[in-house]
């Protein structure tokens, strides 16, 4: 049962007052600890997502370890917070230097979506114990189990009592904490609708918001198909699609477009359905069945609207098959917005610049992906690419734990991996002597 709003904050802010006098050696130890608890428990949280979060135990492993890496990262980056020296001289008569420490932002709120309820929980608890912050996280509705367990073994490693705690809220009732004073700073990763409207209620708050995408991937001519329809393959279906960097939208050079679908159905086709339990399985059902007919919808209406079906397309229950469609227009819902579902659209583009102004028509810019053995092509990507990352050769759905992490346009702001999440919870000091 939750407490009062008032008790639990009150209490965060007191179990703050000593997590911001720890040093970097103490949070880094706690750090190392809760890594190791999660290695001894991995077992335990691979088996709840599977359950939980309807995620095929081969991706429930790699999510399990990632959290695991996550907290040894942050353990390594709390004990070098940046600080710096400053010679202030150029001032006639002067000699003085300037010392910028980084200190705690104070306490936080975090909110967390269902499709990762371990590592993004992790991405915004980790760094806030490097920081000597405070954290109440409230996960989604949806997956609030892992959540909890997390929170219950880095209770039992030595963290400050009440310093990382977790609640339950109907979504109705989040404005409230949000507006609440007492946090410096509000964390969100959802959708873009939620998240901006959360941001307008969050007053003077730092505000940091990983929200949507609708990614795209290119292939250039001198791509190595069989590589790109591989990746392409993970980066459309893994998880049903339901990732903010699911590799949503590909544009293949027509030189290249026929022999990459062939190749790129065929790995599709060969991907293995059955229970989520068995490590062969690499595809399985959406969240649920409301988000399942949601994304029947789309393809419905791209269909109706003149796209061709290449793949897939039915639903059953909380099911949807793997899908492409192709001659869609920019438009179309499967092209324009997120859809959040296994469904993946392909057209073909014949100048480089035709296709980085596909990628860029949509109101998201979090991830991109390249195929290119063009260093030429690769450097006219990175200036023109409206994205927060683009990645060569590989698709925009490749996150590692270390990196920064954060969109432009309605993908968000603001950055998390964890030490940029760390620079977002800490403000700078400056001591002139």
């Amino acid at each position: 049962m939750n407490l009062s709003k008032d008790i639990q904050i009150g209490k965060l802010l007191e179990a703050g007052k000593l997590i911001s006098q720890q040093s970097g050696f103490q949070k880094a130890l706690i750090l190392k600890t809760i890594a190791q608890a999660l290695e001894s428990s991995k077992d335990d949280l691979i088996a709840l997502l599977v359950q939980e979060a309807k995620k095929p135990v081969k991706y429930a492993r790699i999510e399990v370890k990632r959290c695991i890496d996550t907290f040894n990262i942050a353990s390594e980056e709390a004990t070098r917070i940046p600080r710096e020296y400053i010679s202030l001289n150029r001032s006639l008569n002067s000699n003085k230097e300037g010392y910028v420490k980084r200190f705690p932002l104070g306490a936080i709120f975090g909110i967390t979506p269902f499709n990762f309820p371990l590592n993004l929980v992790a991405h915004k608890i980790a760094p806030a114990i490097a920081a000597g912050c405070p954290i109440i996280i409230k996960p989604s509705p949806k997956t609030p189990l892992i959540a909890k367990k997390l929170i219950d073994i880095i209770a039992s490693c030595g963290a400050e009592p009440d310093a990382v705690q977790c609640i339950e809220l109907p979504n109705d009732q989040v404005a409230e904490w949000v507006k609440d004073e007492r946090f410096k700073l509000i964390s969100f990763t959802g959708s873009a609708e939620v998240g901006w409207k959360l941001k307008s209620m969050a007053n003077k708050k730092k505000v940091i918001l990983e929200l949507g995408g609708n990614a795209g991937a290119i292939i250039a001519p001198t791509a190595n198909l069989n590589h790109a329809a591989k990746r392409c393959t993970v980066g459309g279906f893994a998880y049903s699609g339901q990732v903010c960097i699911h590799t949503q939208r590909i544009y293949i050079h027509e030189s290249q477009f026929d022999s990459f679908i062939k190749i790129y159905l065929n790995q599709i086709a060969n991907l293995t359905t059955g229970k989520l339990n068995e490590a062969s399985t690499d595809f399985g059902p959406m969240i649920s069945e409301e988000a399942a007919s949601r994304v029947q919808d789309w393809i419905e209406e791209a269909k109706s609207e003149g796209a061709t079906l290449l793949l897939g397309g039915n639903r059953m229950n909380d099911f949807i098959e793997p899908t492409v469609m192709t001659n869609t227009s920019p438009a179309m819902k499967i092209v324009k917005e997120e859809v959040f579902g296994p469904v993946v659209v392909v057209e073909k583009y014949s100048q480089l610049s035709d296709a980085i102004d596909a990628v860029n028509d949509t109101a998201y810019g979090l991830q991109a992906g390249l195929f290119t053995d063009s260093n030429e092509e690769i450097q006219i990507a990175f200036k023109q690419l409206q994205v927060g990352s683009i990645m060569i050769n590989d698709v925009p759905t490749f996150r590692d734990d270390n990196m920064p992490y954060g969109g432009i346009k309605d993908s968000g702001t603001g950055q998390e991996g964890v030490k940029y999440a760390i620079l977002e919870m800490t403000e700078p000091k400056l001591l002139v002597t």
